[in-house]
């Protein structure tokens, strides 16, 4: 393509993934609002992410089967188009099961979008520049999140929480009819595959346990839960048999010999090592300010907002250029840009200010801009056409499962690290401790009761405490990026990306 044609399938294919990126995090927000008009408590709420966060991850990996046997510009606008259907199920649900089976129905039919955006937007740039194609592409995967929150809190305070869904309808019809008139007469041969029943059995029993452990693992106690055990049994079980079944399957469901490709394993290995530092950061801020520090849902997706400047001016401009330099190299600077910042966010004290704070999202956002593109580039490299869709598939998978280790992880560790630092700096709260008398007796002069005192001071160490949780956290991801240095050079250029035809 090229001319105004290239730029409106930029723009179509964009927004379309943009649209489904942005259905896995702007719910987050509403869901108190949700469950309370619905008439359930929060905690069965949370299913409402937890619904769509299942089938989607269910459905990723098999892109490449779907893609194959529909083609994959058929295989997009339909996706689309069902998605957007779904998404209007959710806006007009009137009960909790009706608005559930909505966001079921959305994340199976809409996990293919993402991938197919990309290895369509690839296919339609010439080799020079399709890794700007894929800058453009990173840019809505980094963005999305950031912005998805601030979207869905100003949506539900001043409309109401169904329009977080309905939101969706124009624009997936314009993404829908502009893809189709343009890339209609582009499409990937189709071939019929069997179906690997056994295959797709097992995947959809394997990732649906899984992922349900992660998301629901921190409310139940972890391995204290009897459930969660189950889960994580079952998980194992049927992932491990998935494997061996799928390695030596003649059709199988998911290519999973694309891992005997190394740049292929390094660069989904860092996608989703990066992705559990990146989205472990995005949740836990938001959850710290709002519950600690006294902001609304509003400012602190304000704060998050901040990390997404960077990544929209650097993204395209990166894709221009990455054919220029050495994929390793950007990618390492990414790594390092982002534990710098996160070393230095973990000196946050307990008067940060809001413009702080945002700064070192800002300066986050150039991290961030500077490892996702590379490593995407890293793990398509060197692999015939017919084997993008598949490969993005399992890339996009991995992308999500790292969103998921990286949601439950980190935030468990943040409670549990406060929970640690509470308990350490009780003990230095006693009558023997000059600083605990003076601080008391500075309450009292105040006014306070002995008990409104003591409840004073439980709030102020509360405070401390999860602060101290909140750095020790950023510390952690910091210091899982700088693990990724040694393994991103481990991979072997050249890192091209081939089209139809092999170019």
């Amino acid at each position: 393509m090229s001319g105004g044609a290239l730029v409106l399938a930029t723009l179509a294919l964009g927004l379309g993934s943009f649209m489904n990126f942005l259905d896995m995090s702007i719910a987050n927000v509403s869901v108190p609002t949700i469950a309370g008009d619905l008439g359930v408590s929060p905690t069965e709420g949370t299913w409402v992410i937890t619904s769509y966060a299942v089938s989607e991850a269910i459905m990723l990996p098999l892109t490449g089967w779907l893609a194959t046997r529909f083609g994959q510009v058929r295989m997009f606008v339909a996706a689309t188009l069902l998605f957007t259907v779904a998404s209007v199920g959710c806006g007009l649900s009137v009960s909790f099961p009706m608005l559930i089976g909505a966001r079921v129905m959305q994340g199976v039919v809409g996990a293919s979008m993402i991938p197919l955006a990309q290895t369509l937007l690839t296919g339609c740039y010439p080799p020079q520049t399709r890794s700007f194609a894929l800058g453009i592409w990173s840019m809505t995967s980094i963005l999305a999140p950031i912005v998805g929150p601030l979207a869905g809190g100003w949506l539900t305070e001043n409309l109401s929480w169904h329009w977080v869904f309905l939101i969706n309808l124009p624009f997936g019809v314009l993404v829908a009819t502009l893809v189709w008139a343009l890339f209609r007469n582009r499409e990937s041969p189709r071939r019929e595959v069997p179906v690997d029943a056994v295959g797709l059995g097992l995947l959809v029993v394997g990732i649906g346990a899984l992922q349900i452990l992660l998301d629901r693992g921190n409310e139940l106690d972890w391995f204290g839960s009897p459930l969660i055990v189950g889960l994580a049994v079952v998980a194992s079980i049927a992932l491990v048999v998935f494997i061996a079944w799928e390695w030596t399957e003649a059709h199988p469901i998911v290519d999973l010999r694309l891992f005997a490709r190394r740049n292929f394993v390094v660069g989904v290995t860092s996608l989703m090592l990066g992705t559990v530092a990146f989205f472990g950061t995005v949740v836990m801020l938001p959850l710290w300010l709002q519950s600690y520090q006294g902001y609304t849902a509003l400012w602190a997706g304000k704060m998050l907002a901040f990390g997404g400047v960077l990544p929209v001016i650097l993204g395209p401009l990166v894709g221009a250029n990455l054919n220029r330099v050495d994929a390793r190299a950007v990618a390492t600077f990414g790594f390092l840009s982002f534990a710098v910042v996160a070393f230095w966010s973990a000196r946050f004290t307990p008067d940060v200010d809001f413009w702080t704070v945002a700064a070192t999202r800002f300066l986050m956002g150039l991290g961030i801009s500077c490892f996702f593109l590379p490593i995407i580039t890293i793990s398509l490299s060197g692999l015939p056409v017919e084997r993008i869709a598949s490969a993005s598939g399992i890339s996009n998978f991995m992308r999500i499962l790292g969103s998921s280790f990286g949601i439950a992880i980190l935030t468990s560790t943040w409670e549990h690290k406060a929970i640690v630092q509470h308990a350490r700096l009780a003990e230095s709260v006693n009558v023997f401790s000059p600083s605990t008398t003076d601080y008391l007796q500075q309450l009292a002069q105040l006014g306070l009761q002995p008990q409104a005192a003591l409840s004073e001071i439980d709030r102020v160490v509360t405070q401390q405490s999860y602060l101290m949780a909140t750095n020790a956290v950023l510390c952690l991801s910091g210091m899982l990026m700088v693990s990724l240095l040694l393994l991103i050079w481990w991979a072997r250029p050249p890192f091209t990306i081939k089209g139809p035809g092999g170019h």
